[in-house]
């Protein structure tokens, strides 16, 4: 069973039940309890960080939203979209004990070939790496922090 660990992002009063021999963390996007792993104590962190720091509506917030990858179906960790419903942020994230190597920039990099979204996360919960996507140059490059919300609609 995995016992959440402190994250380098600030601290929030998530909602952990245990049923059984699981512990569930309630999603405030689905309104559900969920497993709780590793990754999915970094994306609820995430979300809560995006909403009440960088003021990304949750409303404009999908988990998971399914894609296409040649024959494979893939499932993004987290997409954000604009009012218009256009997709400005794709989020990848994996387990603190995870390294953030090119193979995980590589994956979110295959997922953005299909989305072609502006902005991407990339984080463990301990390490963070924000990248701006300029499709007409075909080129991106590092951000040293993550946009607010209506900086991120007009990069």
């Amino acid at each position: 069973m995995f016992e959440p660990i402190p994250l380098n992002l600030p601290a929030y009063s998530s909602k952990i039940t245990q049923k059984l021999d699981k512990l569930f963390i309630f999603d405030e996007l689905r309104k559900k309890d969920l497993v709780l792993t590793p990754e999915e104590w970094v994306r609820q962190h995430w979300i809560h960080y995006l909403h009440r720091y960088k003021h990304y509506p949750k409303a404009l917030m999908q988990i998971e939203g399914g894609l296409r990858l040649n024959t494979l179906k893939k499932r993004s960790d987290l997409l954000i979209y604009n009012n218009e419903g256009e997709k400005i942020l794709l989020a990848e994230f994996k387990a603190p004990t995870v390294k953030i190597t090119e193979k995980v920039f590589h994956q979110i990099a295959n997922y953005n070939s299909i989305h072609k979204i502006p902005l991407l996360l990339v984080s463990n919960g301990i390490e963070h790496h924000y990248c701006k996507i300029d499709f007409a140059e075909s080129r991106f490059f590092f951000l040293p922090e993550l946009p607010n919300y209506n900086s991120a609609l007009y990069l």
